[in-house]
C-alpha cells in the first residue's frame, strides 16, 4: 500500500528514506540538504567512499542521526523538456532505490521524496506519474510512503493515487 504524507522526510519513522541526491553525493539543497543536516556529518563522511553516482542510479548509507536506519541516495535527471530520456532516468532512480532496499531484509518500510522536482525542474505531475507507477510495480514492502514537502505535490500525488 502506498501512503501519501505531507511533511518532513527526515522525521519519518521508516526503515529507509530515499534522498533526492546529486551525482556528486556531497549534499546540496532541498531534500538533500535537509537529510544531510538531520543525519549529521557522519553521513557525508560515509558518502566520501563514492566519487560519483550516475543519474538513474542509487547508493545506500546508514541513517546516522535520522530516525530511519538507512538512506538510499537516488540521483534523478535534470529536466530538459522531456526529450532527453528524463522519464526513463527518473524511473531508473526509483527502481534503483527499490533494488537496494530489497538487498536489506531489515528494510520493510521506505519513504520517497518527489525526486527531481526541486532545482532539477522536473514537472511535478509528470514526476508523480512516474513515481507512483514504479511504486505500484515494485510493491513488496510493508509501507511505501511518498513524503511530499509542499501542499501542491501532496495534492497531485493524492489525486493520481485515487485515480488508480
Amino acid at each position: 500500500m502506498i501512503e501519501i504524507v505531507q511533511g518532513d522526510i527526515t522525521t519519518l519513522a521508516v526503515d529507509a528514506v530515499v534522498n533526492a541526491a546529486n551525482s556528486a553525493l556531497r549534499g546540496g539543497g532541498g531534500v538533500d540538504g535537509a537529510i544531510h543536516r538531520a543525519a549529521g556529518p557522519a553521513l557525508l563522511q560515509e558518502l566520501r567512499a563514492y566519487d560519483f553516482c550516475a543519474p538513474g542510479d542509487a547508493v545506500i548509507t546508514g541513517g546516522h542521526r535520522l530516525p530511519a536506519r538507512w538512506v538510499i541516495h537516488a540521483v534523478g535527471p535534470v529536466w530538459h523538456g522531456g526529450d532527453r530520456g528524463e522519464p526513463e532516468v527518473l524511473r531508473g532512480a526509483y527502481r534503483s532505490a527499490f533494488a537496494l532496499a530489497r538487498l536489506r531484509p531489515d528494510i520493510r518500510s521506505i519513504a520517497f521524496p518527489a525526486i527531481s522536482t526541486g532545482v532539477y525542474g522536473y514537472p511535478k505531475r509528470a514526476a508523480a506519474e512516474v513515481a507512483l507507477g514504479v511504486m505500484r510495480e515494485e510493491g513488496g514492502f510493508d509501507r511505501i510512503v511518498a513524503c511530499l514537502f509542499d501542499v501542491e505535490s501532496a495534492a497531485i500525488y493524492r489525486e493520481l493515487l485515487a485515480a488508480g
